[in-house]
């Protein structure tokens, strides 16, 4: 079984974690089923966060009533941007988990880097519940990486969260470096790049190259579950034939594309940004009657009442000009639609 130390936290989490965002899609039978599979075949760390619907209660249906608090990790996050919306998260969260701790709790993609003396007052509510013993280790995630290098500069926080995958670059590989010559955590979200990357062994095999990364992979799915849960007896390795998968995906995913993270929503006019603005790069690697469905048309065909209004781009950590990106991938659909294109 492959383990990775988190950083400074004294976390010796397996190296597979259990994203827990899609479990709020689920039914909670359903939910606590593969949360009670994923630990009792030795995952030990669970991602969730306050602004996942349901995911927190789910959590808490599986694990609250089975003995086992000192065996698992639990990481959650708040969006507050004021201290009294962190004091009322933080409370919540524990009700909902059944629980009196948190193991890491994490700002969720702020805007800001918080430092005590700032005006705010979060970071200081966070040592607070720190010293009383409800937050155990301090994170911050991000999808900025100006923000990622000034948290891990600022010496504050025990973990940065922030995506990660063999589609990452330079700047992201810099971020996992610099993290560990600071001794802090280091956790992958998206390291399936938000559904794009289609092959789990070449994720899971070139994240485990970083060496000192934990992944956690969002789990909706009793054979995506199943999936990981094979890594942990037979881990994949890093081979010839899977580095030519990650070339052909590099090539072919270079240059600007969503990543699904979402933070352009809403659309003032209604559009699922997140997958239509995708839905080029899921159709061809992925696909799937689902994507053709009568749901997503009307979807795609939103795109046409887009008013160009900036806001989503303007949003975007990326800096992604999402208005053209949406007209491509409608253009784009509209072919496969009529049996121009084939994706078969």
């Amino acid at each position: 079984m492959q383990t990775i130390s988190l950083g400074s936290t004294g976390i010796v989490a397996q190296i597979n974690g259990f994203g827990a965002l899609p479990i709020q899609r689920d039914d909670k039978d359903t939910a606590v089923r593969l949360l009670r599979k994923a630990y009792e075949h030795g995952i030990n760390y669970y991602d969730t966060a306050r602004g996942y619907t349901d995911s927190e209660e789910k959590i808490g249906l599986a694990f609250g009533d089975m003995g086992i608090r000192d065996r698992i990790y639990i990481a959650t996050k708040t969006h507050a941007g004021d201290v009294a919306g962190f004091w009322r998260d933080l409370e919540t969260s524990l009700r909902m988990l059944r629980t009196d701790y948190i193991d890491v709790y994490q700002f969720h993609n702020p805007k800001q880097v918080y430092r005590p003396g700032d005006g705010t007052g979060m970071y200081e509510a966070m040592l607070e519940a720190k010293a009383k013993g409800m937050v155990r280790h301090i994170g911050f995630t991000n999808h900025s990486l100006e923000r990622a290098a000034e948290c891990i500069t600022s010496g504050l926080y025990e973990t940065l969260q922030f995506p990660f995958s063999y589609l990452s670059g330079a700047p992201e590989m810099e971020l996992v470096r610099r993290c560990r010559e600071a001794n802090m955590g280091f956790i992958a979200m998206k390291g399936l790049a938000g559904g794009l990357i289609t092959n789990s062994a070449a994720a899971y095999a070139a994240i485990a190259e970083a060496g000192t990364v934990l992944a956690i992979w969002g789990v909706q799915r009793e054979s995506e579950l199943d999936e990981f849960l094979s890594y942990i007896d037979a881990p994949p390795v890093m081979t010839d034939a899977l580095r030519a998968v990650i070339e052909a995906d590099r090539k072919e995913l270079s240059g600007d594309f969503c990543r699904g993270c979402g933070y352009c929503m809403p659309c003032t006019v209604g559009i699922d940004i997140s997958t239509a603005a995708r839905m080029s790069q899921l159709i061809r690697r992925a696909p799937s009657a689902p994507w053709l469905s009568e749901a997503q048309q009307a979807n795609m065909r939103k795109i046409e009442e887009c008013v160009e209004c900036g806001a989503c781009a303007s949003r975007c950590p990326y800096g992604l000009d999402t208005p053209r990106l949406l007209k491509k991938c409608y253009e784009d659909y509209k072919k496969i639609l009529s049996g121009e294109v084939s994706v078969t």
